[in-house]
């Protein structure tokens, strides 16, 4: 085993995550000269090149890529620890929880409340991301508990999980299609449509991708974005068909309207999620026992 102090991989992750030696010092409160040794100290002692300089700008070189996916964790355990026993050391402390906007805005907001109600001294961070991005931020420490859709293929190697709602996605339109409405459609007939969906980059899109290849459809859908508030902002205006879950929906909606569907939804869920390698703080068990009392 190398016998390398801890500061210098302080150093890199710093020079790492910014990528920029002069803001890696203001980080660490010491010289950029300090902090240019350290990193050569580090390449020396590991015989491996871990940036590429130039005048312009600074990046990773592929092994110092590798060291990073390694170090990142490791500091985000660090950090995790020192902010619990800062909590400790206080009557209040922090809960980070990682959710979608459309799960926050539809179904947490009652829950911080009453949350932020009981526990007012407990500072609330809410971390905005898609529910495959809040699985990689529960893996690597970033949070303590994740709200996100289910089923959801990067939740497999996280075993504590629980179901908190069962939902339905459903497609709808604006008053621009009213030959929609009162009429039995098929998944085949939608596709003479423009369909605008969730990105790429979110559980929703690989959902509706797979239902559709289900039934030997290819779907190519007109707009992909990452809200589903805009999603039905444009169903409004008729830009298309919107593909959004069930709970978005309002009673107050006269100007949209719900296309029923010969094919039955599958149901998904809404699971909470925490990782069981790190330890779980009190203000996060507070939040996580509102969901098993239920």
């Amino acid at each position: 085993m190398m016998d390398i102090n801890y500061e210098l991989y302080k150093v890199f992750y710093h020079v790492a995550t910014t990528l920029n030696f002069s803001e890696a010092s203001k980080q660490l409160f010491i010289s950029q000269s300090a902090v240019s040794q350290s990193i050569k100290t580090l390449e020396r002692k590991l015989d491996q090149t871990l940036f590429i300089r130039s005048t312009k700008k600074v990046q990773l070189t592929p092994e110092g890529e590798i060291l990073l996916r390694h170090i990142e964790p490791a500091m985000n355990l660090i950090q995790k620890g020192e902010a619990q026993l800062l909590d400790a050391a206080s009557t209040g402390g922090q809960i980070r929880i990682g959710a979608s906007d459309t799960i926050c805005r539809y179904f947490l907001v009652p829950y911080l409340e009453k949350f932020h109600k009981t526990f007012p001294n407990v500072h609330i961070k809410v971390i905005n991301q898609t529910s495959l991005r809040c699985t990689e931020l529960l893996k690597n420490g970033l949070v303590d508990l994740i709200v996100v859709n289910y089923p959801n293929a990067a939740l497999n190697n996280i075993s504590a999980s629980m179901k908190i709602k069962n939902f339905h996605d459903v497609f709808i339109a604006g008053n621009n299609y009213p030959e929609l409405r009162e009429k039995k459609l098929t998944l085949a007939d939608l596709l003479h449509y423009p369909i605008l969906m969730l990105d790429k980059n979110s559980t929703t899109n690989e959902f509706l991708h797979r239902l559709f290849q289900q039934h030997q459809l290819d779907l190519v859908p007109e707009i992909e974005l990452t809200s589903n508030d805009l999603l039905i902002d444009l169903a409004r205006i008729g830009l298309g068909i919107a593909f959004i879950p069930d709970y978005c929906l309002s009673e107050n909606n006269d100007d949209i309207f719900k296309l029923d569907m010969e094919e039955e939804m599958p149901e998904r869920s809404l699971v909470i999620a925490y990782n069981e390698q790190l330890p779980l703080a009190k203000p996060a068990q507070e939040f996580l026992n509102y969901f098993k009392e239920q």
